[in-house]
């Protein structure tokens, strides 16, 4: 067994789109699934899956702490104030992706973001009606039944756009939802599938 199958010494068994990159292997063994109840977490994920679009997740992995530095370490009230001068700066900046309907849309989002910080006490309050406030735990056996959205996340999605968020399709949200533990889509077959669950 090679490394990648691996974890603190121990052999194990992962999901199958977690390959021998160590960058993908530690993002799938120590957050992806993992229940986010932090603001600025959450922000930083929506606005990496929003610059992920069209492109591959360890694309934008790779270009994690480009991101951390472009846009003042995901916090959403600095990002909101972006002139459009900084805008244009980051539209230069090759530690991200220099897309700019996916720039603009980050600055967009963390205005709206901080109208529902506002609305609800926080976006983490928010988010996690859309699974009433509950981790939904699924159990699949094989990588291809993953499914790329739900009715959850077509609900959240829906929402999102009618406050004006962009970038955030049933696909993206249904991906953030992964990310951040609203859903449990680790395999049943993965080491991590029990130790995501929310207690």
């Amino acid at each position: 067994m090679t490394d990648a199958g691996k974890y603190n010494g121990k052999a194990v068994e992962r999901c199958d789109w977690a390959t021998s990159d160590p960058l993908y292997i530690h993002y799938h063994d120590s957050e992806w699934g993992v229940p986010v109840h932090d603001d600025r977490t959450l922000f930083e994920f929506l606005l990496l899956e929003g610059a992920q679009a069209g492109l591959s997740w360890i694309t934008i992995l790779k270009r994690r702490e480009g991101y951390r530095k472009a846009f003042a370490g995901f916090d959403p009230g600095k990002v909101a104030r972006f002139t459009q001068k900084e805008i244009d700066q980051r539209l230069k900046d090759p530690g991200i992706i220099r897309n700019k309907l996916k720039v603009n849309a980050a600055v967009t989002n963390a205005r709206a973001f901080l109208k529902i910080q506002e609305e609800f006490g926080s976006f983490d309050a928010y988010a996690w009606r859309f699974v009433d406030g509950k981790q939904k735990v699924n159990a699949h056996a094989r990588a291809d039944k993953l499914p790329a959205t739900s009715k959850e996340s077509d609900a959240f999605s829906k929402d999102l756009k009618q406050r004006g968020f962009k970038f955030t399709g049933s696909t993206i949200i249904y991906a953030h939802m992964q990310a951040t533990g609203m859903v449990n889509d680790h395999l049943v077959s993965c080491f991590r599938y029990q130790e995501v669950m929310e207690t």
